[in-house]
Order: structure tokens, then C-alpha cells, then sequence
């Protein structure tokens, strides 16, 4: 199973693709789509698009897993975000890619096993178990990567429980 975590962002995406099988990860790829401050609104949020797509053209992923947005007190910042989530989603819904949302919380206890886990402890879980020698960076692709982690620890509790029929 081949899946991209995306950490939703106006100046920065955060994405990491993982292939998951036999309960063994192997990391793909991971980076960022960056888009410069002085750049018009529109125009962003069209680079955000345009990298996102060529990216799910390459790898044809299984599923797609999205932090859910999270409001911070910046109006301005949380509107930007919002437009970037906005054509993120819809350039995987154009190539009917299951989309699934998690909320940081779950995130922090699917890949550390801890809700009150800190960015460093993410990092460093995410970094052992795709057996990396280095922590990703960007923060955010670190962030894609835990994603993509936690999407494979909640769709083998979802096949686990639809195998024994109990949902």
C-alpha cells in the first residue's frame, strides 16, 4: 500500500509517501511544496495544486492522509491555510484517491503511542520506524511522514476488525 501524509500549509506542505506492507514501512519520499511570501495569493495556491498533482501522478497512491485543519488565533494565516487544504483535496478527489482525515492527537498516538507527545519525540519515532539516519526536514515533511504512519497503524486496525466482523 502506497501512502502520501500531507501536513496542509500556505508557505509550506509538508508531504511524505510511504509504501506499507507486511506490517514493514520503506520510505518513499518526503519534502515540501513551498510557496514564497511575495508571491499573489492565487498564484500560490496554483503551485500548491500543480505540485500536489504531479506528485499523486507519480506515485498513484492508495490512500491519502490529511491533517485535519487546526485554527490558530491568526484569522489571516488560518484563511490561507484553509484555500491551501481547499485545492490539496481538491486535486486528490480528481483522481478518486481515498482521502482520510486525522486530527494531531490521533497522529501523536498512532506513531508514538503517546497524545501528549512532543514534535521531537514525532520526529524521532517517524525517524526510527522508517529506519532513517537522520530526522526529515523540514519539521513539516517529518509531520507528512507521521501522517502517512498513522494512516497505516489505523487501516490495519480497520482491516483487522472487518476480518473478524466487528466494526
Amino acid at each position: 500500500m502506497i501512502i502520501i501524509g500531507v501536513d496542509p500549509g500556505y508557505a509550506i506542505v509538508g508531504i511524505g509517501v510511504v509504501e506499507y506492507n507486511g506490517n514493514k514501512f520503506r520510505m518513499l519520499e518526503y519534502g515540501a511544496i513551498t510557496t514564497p511570501a511575495g508571491m499573489p495569493t492565487v498564484d500560490r495556491l496554483k503551485k500548491i495544486y500543480d505540485e500536489m498533482t504531479i506528485l499523486l501522478d507519480k506515485y498513484n497512491p492508495d490512500a491519502v492522509a490529511i491533517e485535519e485543519l487546526f485554527f490558530n488565533s491568526n484569522q489571516k494565516t488560518a484563511i490561507h491555510v484553509a484555500q491551501a487544504r481547499g485545492v490539496i483535496l481538491v486535486s486528490i478527489r480528481n483522481r478518486n484517491i481515498p482521502i482520510y482525515e486525522y486530527t494531531p492527537l490521533q497522529v501523536k498516538q498512532s506513531v508514538t503511542g503517546y497524545g501528549r507527545a512532543d514534535k521531537k519525540q514525532i520526529q524521532q519515532m517517524v525517524k526510527m520506524l522508517l529506519n532513517l539516519n537522520v530526522i526529515p526536514k523540514p519539521d513539516d515533511a517529518a509531520d507528512g511522514l507521521a501522517l502517512a504512519i498513522c494512516h497505516a497503524h489505523s487501516s490495519k486496525m480497520n482491516k483487522m476488525f472487518d476480518l473478524n466482523g466487528v466494526r
